[in-house]
């Protein structure tokens, strides 16, 4: 097994289902403090366990280069999706089997942090500022993880120039894709209210499952946007239509459904929202919305570019720049510096048997350092590679 596999293999066998807190972050402290890191852990959320607001457990890890010298940061997550029935072996016993290495989180994304962790060992101190925006918190509902993480960074001064997340991005081979935005997303909850009463006396009631097939044809019809240069384009769909009705021969009282809306960079949530509410107005509906992140686009240029680089010197692949999927926690950590996500092949991510294969965790790594050194020489005027 090799020191990537080793450090991936350490990281899984702390279970850490969403949200994370404890012994996952006690194994990831250990393998920063004897390379410099300075560790700070927090826990956010005062809820109950269960809830959206269950305490969760966050770390900033710093490690400082000379004064002046610009800093860089990777980000990721600790806690891991649950992971189901059917696996053939235990998802936190990590077992190598052949060329791969099984277990949850294996992807998605410890992995990752693996990597991250022997990248840094291959970065000299005086290149510059270095950290970890690590969180236990992005599986889940992400209220507090690294939205938290952001407040403490901006409290203690300390602003990344630019920042690396590790995401499972590769889809066929590792290094085909590169995340340089992603869209937004906002969930809305929908309700109309009726007066209940007897199937053959209609006269007497009102129907609102009627006002709520209308509105959602209403709203199934919409046209949003043809998409952009980057972006595909904006799709709203209905994910649930409940009236908890369990007799035949009752009209009920209240229809209620909910909408997914994945949207590029010519709307906001907030514009969504809107145009939602006025439909539902029209049908006697009301809306309840949640905006869980807005689109962002880390144009091309040269944190691309540097992303580009060593992934070709690593790999000989020229990786894809894409905005496709679903979010990330990228969409918060862009309101600090320019972000873009690279990372492992996603195929097996949140699925039984989640497993990577042994020379990819190492090449992640080289690629991982690459970037690193580059981003950091870059701001110095030091021609990447010429170090």
């Amino acid at each position: 097994m090799n020191q990537v596999a080793d450090l991936a293999n350490r990281l899984i066998a702390a279970p850490s289902v969403t949200p994370a807190t404890g012994l996952v972050f006690d194994v990831l402290e250990a393998m920063l403090g004897p390379l410099g890191f300075e560790v700070h852990r927090f826990q956010s959320g005062d809820g109950e366990i269960g809830s959206d607001h269950a305490p969760v457990e966050n770390m900033f890890a710093i490690r400082r280069g000379p004064d002046g010298s610009r800093h860089f940061a990777f980000a990721g997550h600790l806690d891991v999706v649950p992971p189901g029935e059917g696996w053939t072996a235990a998802p936190f016993a990590p077992e190598v089997r052949g060329e791969l290495l099984f277990g949850r989180g294996a992807v998605d994304m410890k992995g990752a942090i693996a990597a991250m962790v022997a990248a840094v060992e291959q970065v000299p101190q005086d290149a510059g500022t270095i950290s970890f925006i690590i969180t236990g918190d992005e599986e889940g509902p992400a209220l507090h993880g690294t939205r938290a993480l952001i407040d403490y960074m901006r409290e203690h001064g300390h602003q990344p120039d630019l920042c690396l997340v590790g995401e499972p991005t590769s889809v066929n081979r590792l290094g085909d894709t590169m995340k340089i935005g992603r869209r937004g997303s906002v969930n809305i909850w929908l309700e109309v209210e009726g007066k209940e009463g007897h199937v053959a006396y209609p006269h007497l009631a009102d129907n609102p499952i009627s006002r709520m097939v209308a509105m959602l044809s209403e709203l199934n019809g919409l046209h949003l946007d043809d998409g952009t240069e980057w972006f595909q384009p904006s799709n709203l769909e209905i994910t649930n239509v409940d009236v908890g009705n369990p007799a035949t021969n009752v009209i009920p009282s209240r229809a209620q459904a909910r909408l997914s809306i994945r949207f590029n960079d010519r709307h906001s949530g907030a514009s969504l929202v809107r145009q939602v509410t006025e439909i539902a107005a029209k049908h006697g509906g009301t809306v309840r919305p949640m905006i869980s992140g807005e689109p962002f686009l880390t144009s091309p240029g040269e944190f691309s570019a540097i992303i580009a680089e060593a992934v070709k010197a690593e790999t000989g692949l020229d990786p894809e720049p894409s905005t496709s999927g679903g979010t990330s926690d990228a969409r918060f950590l862009r309101a600090v510096c320019p972000v873009i996500e690279f990372g492992l092949c996603n195929a097996t991510m949140h699925k039984r048997d989640e497993a990577v294969a042994l020379a990819d965790l190492d090449a992640l790594a080289r690629i991982y350092a690459r970037i690193a050194r580059a981003a950091l020489d870059s701001w110095r005027g030091v021609v990447p590679g010429q170090r």
